[in-house]
Protein backbone atom coordinates (compact mmCIF):
# COMPACT_ATOMS: atom_id res chain seq x y z
CA UNK A 1 0.00 0.00 0.00
CA UNK A 2 1.37 3.68 -0.66
CA UNK A 3 0.96 5.86 2.55
CA UNK A 4 2.27 8.78 1.41
CA UNK A 5 0.99 8.82 -2.25
CA UNK A 6 -0.82 12.14 -1.65
CA UNK A 7 2.09 13.81 0.48
CA UNK A 8 4.70 12.79 -2.44
CA UNK A 9 1.99 13.87 -5.42
CA UNK A 10 1.75 17.30 -3.09
CA UNK A 11 5.13 17.64 -3.47
CA UNK A 12 5.20 17.40 -7.04
CA UNK A 13 2.47 20.16 -7.72
CA UNK A 14 3.79 22.60 -5.10
CA UNK A 15 7.45 21.72 -4.57
CA UNK A 16 7.48 21.92 -0.81
CA UNK A 17 6.42 20.22 1.71
CA UNK A 18 6.13 21.47 5.56
CA UNK A 19 8.39 20.61 8.56
CA UNK A 20 5.95 18.08 9.93
CA UNK A 21 4.93 16.48 6.83
CA UNK A 22 8.46 16.11 6.00
CA UNK A 23 9.16 14.43 9.40
CA UNK A 24 6.15 12.16 9.18
CA UNK A 25 7.23 10.85 5.78
CA UNK A 26 10.69 10.16 6.24
CA UNK A 27 10.21 8.43 9.50
CA UNK A 28 7.18 6.26 8.18
CA UNK A 29 7.87 5.15 4.38
CA UNK A 30 7.74 1.53 3.36
CA UNK A 31 8.66 0.02 0.40
CA UNK A 32 5.68 0.94 -2.40
CA UNK A 33 6.37 4.64 -1.38
CA UNK A 34 9.76 4.69 -2.05
CA UNK A 35 8.93 2.24 -5.31
CA UNK A 36 5.66 5.23 -6.16
CA UNK A 37 8.32 8.14 -5.79
CA UNK A 38 10.84 6.78 -7.58
CA UNK A 39 8.34 6.44 -10.23
CA UNK A 40 7.33 9.72 -10.67
CA UNK A 41 11.19 10.80 -9.86
CA UNK A 42 11.74 9.20 -12.98
CA UNK A 43 8.64 10.68 -14.88
CA UNK A 44 10.20 14.53 -13.90
CA UNK A 45 13.38 13.13 -14.84
CA UNK A 46 12.45 12.31 -18.44
CA UNK A 47 10.63 15.85 -19.01
CA UNK A 48 13.44 17.81 -18.30
CA UNK A 49 16.64 15.76 -19.39
CA UNK A 50 15.14 12.53 -21.58
CA UNK A 51 17.20 9.49 -20.72
CA UNK A 52 20.45 11.21 -21.30
CA UNK A 53 23.20 10.67 -18.47
CA UNK A 54 25.41 13.13 -18.12
CA UNK A 55 29.40 12.09 -17.33
CA UNK A 56 31.59 14.37 -14.96
CA UNK A 57 35.71 13.18 -14.81
CA UNK A 58 36.49 13.09 -11.04
CA UNK A 59 40.29 14.67 -10.40
CA UNK A 60 40.92 13.76 -6.73
CA UNK A 61 44.03 15.89 -6.84
CA UNK A 62 45.45 16.36 -2.80
CA UNK A 63 44.81 14.07 0.44
CA UNK A 64 45.80 16.74 2.36
CA UNK A 65 43.33 18.48 4.43
CA UNK A 66 43.60 21.15 7.06
CA UNK A 67 39.97 19.77 8.87
CA UNK A 68 39.18 17.53 11.54
CA UNK A 69 35.91 16.16 10.34
CA UNK A 70 35.24 12.67 12.29
CA UNK A 71 33.78 10.58 9.61
CA UNK A 72 36.58 11.71 7.01
CA UNK A 73 39.60 9.68 6.09
CA UNK A 74 41.05 12.52 5.36
CA UNK A 75 41.11 14.28 8.29
CA UNK A 76 44.03 15.88 9.68
CA UNK A 77 43.92 14.11 12.65
CA UNK A 78 44.19 10.27 10.70
CA UNK A 79 47.84 9.24 10.89
CA UNK A 80 47.44 6.42 8.85
CA UNK A 81 46.54 8.28 5.64
CA UNK A 82 48.07 8.20 2.93
CA UNK A 83 48.72 11.88 1.39
CA UNK A 84 49.68 12.66 -2.08
CA UNK A 85 49.14 16.15 -4.22
CA UNK A 86 49.03 16.17 -8.01
CA UNK A 87 51.11 18.44 -9.78
CA UNK A 88 49.51 21.09 -12.09
CA UNK A 89 51.04 18.75 -15.26
CA UNK A 90 49.69 15.63 -13.67
CA UNK A 91 46.22 16.80 -13.49
CA UNK A 92 46.50 18.50 -16.88
CA UNK A 93 46.92 14.91 -18.26
CA UNK A 94 44.06 13.90 -16.06
CA UNK A 95 41.48 16.52 -18.83
CA UNK A 96 43.68 15.27 -21.89
CA UNK A 97 42.94 11.65 -20.93
CA UNK A 98 39.17 12.66 -20.03
CA UNK A 99 38.75 14.87 -22.60
CA UNK A 100 40.02 12.07 -25.35
CA UNK A 101 37.14 10.09 -23.24
CA UNK A 102 34.53 12.22 -24.05
CA UNK A 103 34.27 13.75 -21.17
CA UNK A 104 33.08 17.46 -20.92
CA UNK A 105 32.77 18.22 -17.34
CA UNK A 106 36.64 18.10 -15.18
CA UNK A 107 35.48 18.03 -11.18
CA UNK A 108 38.58 18.91 -9.53
CA UNK A 109 38.07 17.45 -5.90
CA UNK A 110 40.68 17.63 -2.64
CA UNK A 111 40.89 18.33 0.88
CA UNK A 112 41.04 21.83 2.42
CA UNK A 113 44.94 21.55 1.81
CA UNK A 114 46.44 25.08 2.85
CA UNK A 115 49.41 24.38 -0.06
CA UNK A 116 46.54 25.57 -2.43
CA UNK A 117 47.14 29.46 -2.82
CA UNK A 118 44.94 31.29 -4.46
CA UNK A 119 47.55 31.96 -7.44
CA UNK A 120 48.21 28.51 -7.53
CA UNK A 121 44.78 27.37 -8.06
CA UNK A 122 43.78 30.32 -10.40
CA UNK A 123 46.62 29.30 -12.25
CA UNK A 124 45.84 25.90 -12.46
CA UNK A 125 42.12 26.72 -13.53
CA UNK A 126 43.31 28.92 -16.56
CA UNK A 127 45.22 26.60 -17.63
CA UNK A 128 42.36 24.13 -17.94
CA UNK A 129 39.91 26.48 -19.09
CA UNK A 130 42.12 27.26 -22.01
CA UNK A 131 43.25 24.12 -23.13
CA UNK A 132 39.29 23.11 -22.98
CA UNK A 133 37.32 26.02 -23.25
CA UNK A 134 34.37 24.14 -24.67
CA UNK A 135 34.72 22.11 -21.12
CA UNK A 136 32.85 22.95 -17.84
CA UNK A 137 34.89 23.11 -15.12
CA UNK A 138 34.00 21.83 -11.31
CA UNK A 139 35.60 23.01 -8.37
CA UNK A 140 34.80 21.05 -4.98
CA UNK A 141 37.86 21.88 -2.52
CA UNK A 142 36.43 23.50 0.44
CA UNK A 143 35.22 26.46 2.70
CA UNK A 144 37.38 29.68 1.53
CA UNK A 145 37.00 33.14 1.66
CA UNK A 146 34.97 35.01 -0.61
CA UNK A 147 37.40 36.89 -2.38
CA UNK A 148 39.13 33.42 -3.11
CA UNK A 149 35.52 31.97 -4.38
CA UNK A 150 35.47 35.24 -6.93
CA UNK A 151 39.20 34.72 -8.25
CA UNK A 152 38.75 31.29 -9.04
CA UNK A 153 35.30 32.06 -11.27
CA UNK A 154 37.12 34.78 -12.47
CA UNK A 155 40.19 32.56 -13.91
CA UNK A 156 37.41 30.27 -15.63
CA UNK A 157 36.19 27.87 -13.33
CA UNK A 158 31.82 27.47 -13.82
CA UNK A 159 31.03 25.56 -10.89
CA UNK A 160 31.62 24.64 -7.24
CA UNK A 161 30.16 21.63 -5.10
CA UNK A 162 30.27 22.06 -0.94
CA UNK A 163 28.48 19.68 0.87
CA UNK A 164 26.63 21.22 3.87
CA UNK A 165 26.46 17.48 5.41
CA UNK A 166 23.63 18.38 7.42
CA UNK A 167 21.38 21.76 8.20
CA UNK A 168 20.83 21.60 11.73
CA UNK A 169 22.87 23.00 14.34
CA UNK A 170 23.39 20.19 16.99
CA UNK A 171 23.77 17.73 14.44
CA UNK A 172 26.71 19.55 12.68
CA UNK A 173 28.46 19.93 15.67
CA UNK A 174 28.22 15.90 16.45
CA UNK A 175 30.45 15.28 13.59
CA UNK A 176 32.79 17.92 13.25
CA UNK A 177 35.11 19.97 15.28
CA UNK A 178 34.82 23.18 17.51
CA UNK A 179 36.47 25.16 15.21
CA UNK A 180 34.13 24.90 12.17
CA UNK A 181 30.33 25.82 11.74
CA UNK A 182 27.41 25.67 9.88
CA UNK A 183 26.59 29.13 9.84
CA UNK A 184 30.16 29.45 8.03
CA UNK A 185 28.94 26.51 5.28
CA UNK A 186 26.05 28.13 4.91
CA UNK A 187 27.49 31.58 4.37
CA UNK A 188 29.63 29.97 1.82
CA UNK A 189 27.24 28.39 -0.32
CA UNK A 190 25.49 32.09 -0.46
CA UNK A 191 28.21 33.53 -1.93
CA UNK A 192 28.83 30.78 -4.24
CA UNK A 193 25.60 31.23 -5.41
CA UNK A 194 25.55 35.06 -5.28
CA UNK A 195 28.85 35.03 -7.04
CA UNK A 196 28.02 33.32 -10.30
CA UNK A 197 28.77 29.73 -9.98
CA UNK A 198 26.46 26.89 -10.94
CA UNK A 199 26.49 25.94 -7.02
CA UNK A 200 26.31 22.49 -5.18
CA UNK A 201 25.52 21.04 -2.26
CA UNK A 202 24.33 18.12 -0.50
CA UNK A 203 24.09 15.75 2.75
CA UNK A 204 25.14 12.12 3.95
CA UNK A 205 22.15 9.84 4.43
CA UNK A 206 22.37 7.66 7.71
CA UNK A 207 25.70 9.68 9.46
CA UNK A 208 25.20 9.63 13.51
CA UNK A 209 22.81 11.54 15.15
CA UNK A 210 20.87 11.88 11.71
CA UNK A 211 16.83 11.52 12.19
CA UNK A 212 14.20 12.59 10.65
CA UNK A 213 14.02 16.08 11.87
CA UNK A 214 17.77 17.20 10.58
CA UNK A 215 16.65 15.58 6.99
CA UNK A 216 13.62 17.80 7.27
CA UNK A 217 15.81 20.54 7.61
CA UNK A 218 17.95 19.74 4.95
CA UNK A 219 15.09 19.84 3.10
CA UNK A 220 14.16 23.10 3.66
CA UNK A 221 17.38 24.48 3.77
CA UNK A 222 17.73 22.95 -0.18
CA UNK A 223 14.81 24.43 -0.97
CA UNK A 224 15.45 27.98 0.59
CA UNK A 225 19.17 27.98 -1.77
CA UNK A 226 17.72 26.39 -4.85
CA UNK A 227 21.09 24.42 -5.67
CA UNK A 228 22.26 24.01 -9.29
CA UNK A 229 23.52 20.37 -7.93
CA UNK A 230 22.71 18.34 -4.79
CA UNK A 231 25.00 15.08 -4.19
CA UNK A 232 23.81 12.93 -1.66
CA UNK A 233 24.78 9.50 -0.62
CA UNK A 234 25.06 7.18 2.27
CA UNK A 235 26.82 7.30 4.99
CA UNK A 236 30.02 5.06 4.86
CA UNK A 237 32.19 4.99 7.82
CA UNK A 238 36.13 5.19 7.42
CA UNK A 239 38.09 2.61 10.17
CA UNK A 240 40.77 5.37 11.21
CA UNK A 241 37.60 7.80 12.59
CA UNK A 242 36.20 8.23 15.67
CA UNK A 243 33.16 7.68 13.64
CA UNK A 244 34.73 4.12 12.27
CA UNK A 245 32.48 1.36 13.98
CA UNK A 246 29.07 3.59 12.95
CA UNK A 247 26.96 1.42 10.97
CA UNK A 248 26.55 2.57 7.17
CA UNK A 249 23.50 4.37 6.10
CA UNK A 250 20.46 2.86 4.43
CA UNK A 251 20.10 2.36 0.37
CA UNK A 252 16.92 2.48 0.62
CA UNK A 253 16.42 5.72 2.24
CA UNK A 254 18.69 7.17 -0.08
CA UNK A 255 17.16 6.31 -3.49
CA UNK A 256 14.15 7.71 -1.39
CA UNK A 257 15.67 10.42 -1.24
CA UNK A 258 17.35 10.80 -4.56
CA UNK A 259 13.82 10.49 -5.44
CA UNK A 260 12.48 13.16 -3.29
CA UNK A 261 15.01 15.50 -4.36
CA UNK A 262 14.09 15.26 -7.93
CA UNK A 263 10.47 15.82 -7.11
CA UNK A 264 10.84 18.97 -5.44
CA UNK A 265 13.73 20.56 -7.13
CA UNK A 266 12.94 18.67 -10.55
CA UNK A 267 15.84 20.44 -13.10
CA UNK A 268 19.03 19.62 -10.47
CA UNK A 269 21.85 17.98 -11.41
CA UNK A 270 21.26 15.19 -9.48
CA UNK A 271 24.74 12.66 -9.07
CA UNK A 272 24.71 8.86 -8.30
CA UNK A 273 27.45 8.57 -6.40
CA UNK A 274 30.58 6.17 -5.77
CA UNK A 275 29.35 6.24 -2.42
CA UNK A 276 25.92 4.03 -3.72
CA UNK A 277 27.88 1.88 -6.05
CA UNK A 278 30.22 1.24 -3.02
CA UNK A 279 27.22 0.14 -0.84
CA UNK A 280 25.70 -2.11 -3.14
CA UNK A 281 27.49 -3.34 -6.97
CA UNK A 282 24.25 -2.27 -8.58
CA UNK A 283 23.76 0.97 -6.30
CA UNK A 284 24.51 3.50 -9.12
CA UNK A 285 22.16 2.20 -11.62
CA UNK A 286 19.73 2.40 -8.80
CA UNK A 287 20.43 5.67 -8.19
CA UNK A 288 19.38 6.97 -11.87
CA UNK A 289 15.96 4.33 -11.56
CA UNK A 290 15.35 6.83 -8.52
CA UNK A 291 15.55 10.47 -10.57
CA UNK A 292 19.51 11.22 -10.35
CA UNK A 293 21.12 12.22 -14.19
CA UNK A 294 24.84 12.58 -13.63
CA UNK A 295 27.60 10.23 -12.56
CA UNK A 296 30.82 11.33 -12.28
CA UNK A 297 33.71 8.30 -13.49
CA UNK A 298 36.85 8.51 -11.46
CA UNK A 299 40.14 9.94 -13.90
CA UNK A 300 42.76 10.24 -11.09
CA UNK A 301 46.19 8.59 -11.96
CA UNK A 302 45.42 4.57 -10.91
CA UNK A 303 48.52 5.22 -8.80
CA UNK A 304 46.81 7.51 -6.39
CA UNK A 305 42.66 6.49 -6.51
CA UNK A 306 42.93 4.04 -3.17
CA UNK A 307 44.62 6.80 -1.28
CA UNK A 308 41.87 9.44 -1.71
CA UNK A 309 39.92 7.67 0.98
CA UNK A 310 37.10 8.75 2.40
CA UNK A 311 35.57 6.25 3.65
CA UNK A 312 36.31 2.31 3.48
CA UNK A 313 36.02 0.41 0.23
CA UNK A 314 35.88 3.18 -1.89
CA UNK A 315 35.54 2.44 -5.70
CA UNK A 316 37.63 3.25 -8.06
CA UNK A 317 37.70 0.36 -10.89
CA UNK A 318 35.33 -1.17 -13.25
CA UNK A 319 32.43 1.37 -14.02
CA UNK A 320 33.50 3.86 -11.48
CA UNK A 321 36.43 4.58 -13.25
CA UNK A 322 36.77 6.28 -16.62
CA UNK A 323 38.65 3.45 -18.09
CA UNK A 324 35.54 1.52 -17.74
CA UNK A 325 33.29 4.43 -19.15
CA UNK A 326 31.85 1.34 -22.41
CA UNK A 327 31.06 -0.72 -19.13
CA UNK A 328 29.53 2.22 -17.72
CA UNK A 329 27.36 3.19 -20.62
CA UNK A 330 26.29 -0.17 -21.42
CA UNK A 331 24.91 -0.76 -17.78
CA UNK A 332 23.13 2.90 -18.19
CA UNK A 333 22.25 1.29 -21.93
CA UNK A 334 20.32 -2.09 -19.98
CA UNK A 335 18.54 0.24 -18.04
CA UNK A 336 17.11 2.47 -20.26
CA UNK A 337 19.64 5.48 -20.45
CA UNK A 338 22.19 6.83 -22.35
CA UNK A 339 25.49 8.19 -21.30
CA UNK A 340 25.92 12.15 -23.49
CA UNK A 341 29.38 13.45 -23.73
CA UNK A 342 28.21 16.94 -23.18
CA UNK A 343 28.90 19.71 -20.44
CA UNK A 344 25.61 19.34 -19.01
CA UNK A 345 25.44 22.56 -17.68
CA UNK A 346 22.01 23.68 -15.23
CA UNK A 347 19.42 25.72 -17.82
CA UNK A 348 16.48 27.43 -16.38
CA UNK A 349 13.58 25.49 -18.36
Amino acid sequence: MIKHRTRIDTLERTGYLERDEWIFLLSDFGEADRRYAAERAREVARQYFGKRIYIRGLIEYTSYCRNNCLYCGLRRDNAKARRYRLTEEEVLDCCRKGYDLGFRTFVLQGGEDVYDTDDRLSHMVRRIKSAYPDCALTLSLGEREERSYRRLYEAGADRYLLRHETADEAHYAMLHPQEMSLAHRKRCLQQLRDIGYQTGCGFMVGSPGQTAETLAADMAFIHRLRPHMIGIGPFLPHRDTPLGEKAAGSLQLTLFLLSLLRIMEKQVLLPATTALATLQEDGRQQGILAGANVVMPNLSPISVRDKYSLYDNKKHTGEEAAEGLEKLREGMKKIGYEIVSVRGDWEAR
